[in-house]
């Protein structure tokens, strides 16, 4: 896992298995609809794709939507899998799905985490935007329930304009629930998701520092996603923390920090270097498609048409994702573009160019600085 090379294989594998959800949901990546796709990948598809994914150095598997409760073989693909020596999570949607018997098989199949989304920390904020009333009630008995079944708890955040002045209470809510791991997002304007509804590039900044702090006083891990700048965060305050040390730290962080294996994701050590879309990272939609990430929709190839090892290695698309050098303007020449490489998601949704630099970071890069002063 840890000698991972991403031109290789992913770190993690997101599999879409259905676009079906009861919810409407402010930011919908999916823009998921009410009802299944018949062009869905079938139960002995889902299998093949499970084989391939396992002979790519078995890397983490997520399934998502949707709501993968909708898909009634989700336990039995999970099962395959889970048999198979595949790590899997999921990520359902908060319905009447999630019921007591689906959380048991979950547990019976032997799933590694639950995972849910809570975007506020009040059922007015989160059920205005999940679009859904009694969302969060349904989200707070089912993690109740979880507790009791002994399974570990995974919770996902939209940060958007809508619950920004509500972080610390945000984080209050994630201790007390006793969840293992906060997974933040940071809103990028795809699907139903809405520019207008993004916080600011100043207000990403003080997220990230504030995350960063929130860190180290919290029981739970913190992960974040569309925010690869959050580990250059993470790495000036750690070096600037470390200055003073004689054991060598400070070194290793700049070692680090030039070639992208600091040994961590987000501050946290569970990658070998910076995941970032198509870089250690690989989407599949519920039809097959395949997508450098669910916010970056630039396919790449069908896994019912090509093997999903030679999407991933051989994609031009991927291919340029995987090079933070050709990438343009200040993010091209920053000195964490290899650890960081800004969000191309994001780059892609505000410019239509992937290898763009990310729109929300305010970092100015040393080299342009040298340049401005020398100029």
């Amino acid at each position: 896992m840890f000698n991972r090379d991403y031109n290789e294989n992913p770190f993690i594998v997101i599999w879409e298995l259905t676009r079906a959800c009861e919810l409407k949901c402010l930011h919908c990546r999916a823009e998921a609809q009410y009802k299944r796709d018949p062009r869905e990948l079938t139960y002995e598809q889902g299998k093949k794709l499970i084989d391939d994914i396992y002979e790519m150095d078995n890397p983490m598997l997520v399934f998502t939507g949707g709501d993968p409760l909708m898909r009634p073989d989700v336990f039995d693909i999970a099962k395959y899998a889970v048999d198979k020596g595949v790590r899997v999570s999921m990520t359902p949607s908060a319905t009447p799905n999630v019921t007591k018997e689906a959380m048991e098989k979950a547990r019976d199949v032997g799933l590694s985490r639950w995972a849910f989304s809570l975007d506020g920390h009040n059922a007015a904020i989160h059920d205005h935007f999940r679009g859904t009333n009694g969302s969060f009630d349904l989200t707070m008995n089912a993690i109740n329930y979880l507790h009791e079944l002994n399974m570990p708890i995974q919770i996902n955040t939209v940060i958007s304009r809508y619950n920004y002045d509500y972080l610390e209470e945000m984080a209050a809510l994630i201790e007390k629930l006793d969840c293992v791991l906060w997974s933040v997002f940071f809103l990028v304007p795809t699907g139903r998701g809405q520019e207008k509804d993004m916080i600011t590039p100043v207000e990403h900044e003080k997220t990230f520092i504030w995350l960063y702090e929130l860190s180290k006083r919290v029981s739970f891990d913190i992960k974040t996603t569309a925010a690869q700048h959050y580990r250059r965060v993470v790495i000036q305050k750690k070096m600037r923390e470390q200055k003073v040390g004689s054991d060598g730290r400070e070194i290793r962080y700049k070692d680090a920090l030039m070639n992208g294996t600091t040994g961590m994701i987000d501050g946290l050590g569970r990658a070998p270097k910076g995941v970032n879309d198509g870089n250690g990272f690989v989407f599949i939609s519920h039809i097959g498609d395949v997508y450098p990430s669910g916010l970056l929709p630039v396919k790449a190839g069908n896994v019912k048409e090509t093997p999903l090892a030679a999407i991933y290695r051989e994609s031009e698309v991927f291919k340029n994702l995987r090079n933070p050098d050709a990438y343009k303007g200040k993010c091209g020449v920053c000195e964490f573009r290899h650890v960081c490489g800004g969000s191309r998601s994001r780059a892609y949704a505000m410019t239509g160019d992937y290898m763009e630099s990310e729109p929300y970071c305010v970092y100015t890069p040393k080299a342009m600085r040298e340049k401005k002063l020398s100029s």
